[in-house]
């Protein structure tokens, strides 16, 4: 076994782990929009916090495989591989993306959310949508 297919494979096993998250997270933001509940309302707060700092270590693990993989095909590869290129800024909009979960989190967490169920079920499909072009780029390779 090559150091490169071990990188790979556990850049996948953490891709999958912050995806899994990076679903959920969102259809619980739906949940908690939709209840006036005070009680659901704080349980609600718990998951979300205790899912979204479970995957942000799955995302950096994700981000250190991908770095490592890149590093040892080296900088030719890099260079010559124009779908890695595509794919790293869908990558990039998938880190915003979860950073920008923080955020409403934190609106959660205040109080102060502002936006409805529905804005959270189309939110809930950009990393869907991020997903499939990600792995389409990395198996066809156009």
């Amino acid at each position: 076994m090559t150091l490169v297919l071990l990188y790979k494979a556990l850049h996948l096993i953490f891709m999958v782990a912050w995806f899994a998250g990076i679903f959920y997270l969102p259809r619980l933001f739906v949940y908690h929009a939709e209840t006036s509940n005070p009680e659901i309302q704080a349980q609600f707060k718990v998951m979300e916090r205790r899912l979204l700092f479970f995957v942000t270590p799955f995302a950096i693990l994700t981000l250190v495989f991908g770095l490592l993989l890149i590093q040892a095909y080296g900088m030719d590869w890099f260079r010559a591989s124009r779908w890695l290129h595509y794919k790293l800024l869908l990558v990039v909009l998938l880190y915003g993306y979860h950073g920008y979960c923080f955020k409403l989190l934190a609106d959660f967490k205040a109080d102060k959310n502002c936006r409805s169920g529905r804005f959270y079920r189309w939110f809930n499909e950009l990393p869907v949508l991020i997903l499939f072009a990600t792995i389409l780029l990395a198996v066809l390779k156009p």
